[in-house]
């Protein structure tokens, strides 16, 4: 199975996800599921922001042109569709198994 290719955020996403997930009634995990990231990514830029350091983040990161954004975009979202056809084909021959 391959890895879904890694994500480049801009910094204003990254400061807009940190102030979600410090905001009161949403937390880390609830702000990463409505944003659609990792978890742990958005842990690490809280973790930061509280630091002070946000700016520094992702700033190794070389900046994308509009047609490289979208492409690492449909890359990672095709990663991640091959795995959900791969686990229905997993379930499916297994609830054809027990069915017999």
């Amino acid at each position: 199975m391959k890895r879904i290719p890694k994500a480049v955020y801009t910094k204003e996403f990254r400061e807009e996800a940190v102030k979600l997930a410090m905001t009161d009634g949403v937390g880390v995990s609830e702000a990463a599921r409505r944003l659609s990231i990792s978890m742990k990514t958005l842990a690490n830029w809280v973790r930061a922001a509280k630091a002070g350091r946000l700016e520094n983040v992702g700033q190794h990161q070389k900046p994308l042109t509009e047609i490289e954004a979208e492409l690492a975009r449909v890359k990672r979202e095709l990663a991640e569709v091959k795995m959900e056809r791969d686990l229905l084909k997993k379930c499916t021959a297994y609830f054809a198994r027990e069915s017999r």
